[in-house]
């Protein structure tokens, strides 16, 4: 198994082919849903964290569930 390093706000993240990530939203207090799964590739994940556009209460995060702190990236309106 080879592992990919990529930055992330600053912080180095190294994943494998393998790794899953997911791109989920949600509203206000309600829980997070799955939008995007995506497998081994962290630049294309965060291409598509970063294309949903939220607001009016909305929120979304960049989660990889293999890793010891899931949570890459979140963000709230």
């Amino acid at each position: 198994m080879q592992f990919k390093t990529a930055t992330l706000d600053g912080k180095r993240v190294a994943y494998a082919e393998t790794t899953t990530f997911l791109i989920q939203i949600g509203f206000k207090r309600s829980s997070y849903t799955t939008r995007y799964t995506i497998t081994g590739n962290l630049p294309q994940a965060v291409a598509y964290y970063n294309a949903i556009n939220i607001g009016r209460g909305y929120k979304k995060r960049l989660v990889a569930p293999d890793f010891k702190v899931p949570l890459l990236a979140r963000q709230m309106s």
